[in-house]
């Protein structure tokens, strides 16, 4: 992964050096310019050195129009999928207090964790289905994907003990006796959100492999759209309270898991999807080995921040903390929304540029990326800052919540900004296949530096919330610093060969391999 690193700007000296560059290329030799449609190329080549200024934007404005046809319609689903939960504790503050933390602590704490087991080990497919699709192996993504739905769903069965005994683990871990008993019945009855986690994951990942977002963010509007009428209905109009806001937010997961099946089932595909295979069932423990990596990594991340709300539930006055602190998640999980939007467009077009062994394209795509969602971090943040002393009031009537969700804004902004990046780092990692790596830097940084420094500001120094806060954020900085130095120092020539080994190893033949046989058998 180290070993030098491949420049991007070079003077016209260097161009000798991309002879050697073109033994990685699978593309067609006749292809000599990078291609500027919005969508990935396998037969285009490789982009050039950079020379100056004018090359730059030039290439920029192509990678941005690129990443944007992936990202725009990513960040719009992911949003949309997360405020299914965001909203339903928008509602649940209305109801109550109790029904409030309730939600939040299941949402954070029980839905959470199981949301990060199966986000992590449905991302596997983003580095093998992304690197297949870029060398042509376009049969193996049905496959790939049903691989994943096997470990997903046996991994669901198991979660599932989690929610049935989550009302004593909630006291074991120091929760109240009220929010454990509200949110241990919510858990139990949000069983079937987590067996659309273990489908829907993997299908994303085989949907986003090839750009086919737009079918993914049209379903999840009308599911948002849905979910925010029979919330009312069900939650406050017809009073079932946290009842309605279980069987609403079951309905809605499992709308979008269908919608997305007809989708595929219906041949919209093509070679990606060929129906049912025993293949599915063949080296599963290799795939289970790769997806368990890439839940550590992941997971790592999505319980960082989780912990925060268990943090908080320890504080005097816990329900105010646990309220506030929720509702600045729940702010700073929509702003995260949008990184990961970025997140999956950065995976997909450093995987296929890879796996169409496109190093300096590859390289190219992570400094528009994170130019971009650094540029989005500020934009969000100034909302935030115009808005500080309205939006507290749309998630909780009660004041004294109010008023330490404005205390948390300054904090907030900070995260939105740095979260806006990181994400980014991490979609890179997981389309170069780097997740065992990144998961060793993530347990140093968060949860032997973050973790402790945040519980001895919060709880020694007596700062609270604020303190607990502020020092797993510097964790996080410490994170991306790291994951910056790694990226500048990678070998894009090699990591272009390590994704030519593992198509190898999972796919079979690239299609150059195949073109090359085809072309021995004619002479």
């Amino acid at each position: 992964m180290e070993n030098g690193k491949q420049p991007l700007l070079s003077s016209s000296g260097d161009q000798s050096q991309d002879q050697d560059q073109d033994q990685l290329q699978y593309f067609d030799p006749v292809a000599t310019n990078t291609s500027s449609a919005a969508t990935f190329v396998a037969g285009a080549a490789d982009i050039p050195h950079i020379k100056g200024p004018a090359d730059f934007f030039t290439q920029f404005l192509i990678e941005s129009k690129k990443l944007w046809y992936l990202a725009g319609p990513a960040i719009f689903t992911t949003i949309c999928q997360y405020s299914l939960g965001a909203i339903t504790q928008v509602f649940a503050g209305h109801v109550g207090t109790l029904a409030l933390a309730a939600v939040s602590v299941e949402n954070s704490v029980i839905a959470g964790f199981s949301l990060g087991v199966m986000y992590g080990m449905g991302s596997a497919l983003e580095t093998l289905c992304g690197q297949a699709f870029g060398a042509g192996q376009l049969d193996m993504l049905g496959i790939y994907m049903q691989r994943s739905w096997v470990i997903l769903l046996s991994t669901a069965v198991i979660l599932s003990q989690l929610y049935v005994f989550a009302e004593p683990l909630l006291k074991l871990i120091g929760q109240t006796e009220a929010i454990s008993e509200a949110a241990g019945v919510f858990a139990i009855w949000m069983i079937p959100q987590l067996f659309a986690y273990a489908l829907n994951f993997p299908i994303a990942k085989f949907l986003q492999s090839q750009s086919k977002i737009m079918v993914m963010a049209v379903i999840a509007a009308v599911a948002l759209v849905l979910h925010t009428f029979f919330s009312w209905l069900l939650m406050l109009k017809l009073g079932w309270g946290l009842v309605g806001a279980a069987v609403v937010l079951n309905s809605s997961w499992w709308f979008i898991i269908l919608a997305q099946l007809i989708y595929i089932f219906s041949g919209t595909c093509d070679r990606a999807w060929s129906g049912f295979s025993w293949k599915a069932f063949h080296n599963l423990w290799g795939f289970v080995r790769l997806s368990l990596a890439s839940a550590v990594m992941l997971c790592l991340e999505i319980w960082y921040f989780m912990a925060l709300i268990l943090f908080a539930g320890y504080l005097k006055n816990a329900e105010v903390s646990v309220d506030a602190l929720s509702i600045c998640m729940n702010i700073l999980g929509w702003t995260i929304m949008v990184a990961l939007g970025m997140n999956a467009a950065i995976s997909v077009r450093v995987s296929n540029e890879l796996g169409a062994a496109h190093p300096r394209t590859a390289q190219f795509s992570l400094v528009v990326a994170v130019a971009t969602s650094f540029l989005i971090g500020i934009l969000i943040s100034l909302v935030l800052i115009i808005t500080r002393n309205i939006y507290p009031s749309l998630f909780s009537s009660d004041t004294s919540v109010e008023a330490l969700v404005k205390e948390l804004t300054t904090i907030l902004i900070l995260c939105i900004i740095i979260d806006n990046v990181q994400p980014v780092l991490s979609g890179v990692a997981v389309g170069a296949g780097w997740q065992a790596v990144v998961a060793y830097i993530n347990i140093a940084c968060y949860y032997l530096f973050g973790v402790p420094l945040g519980l001895v500001m919060g709880y020694k120094l007596d700062m609270g919330v604020k303190g607990i806060w502020y020092g797993m954020m510097i964790g996080t900085i410490v994170q991306t610093c790291v994951l910056f130095i790694i990226i500048y120092r990678t070998n894009w020539n090699k990591e272009a060969s390590i994704a030519e080994d593992r198509i190898k190893k999972w796919g079979g033949p690239t299609e150059r391999e195949d073109n090359d046989v085809e072309k021995t058998a004619e002479t």
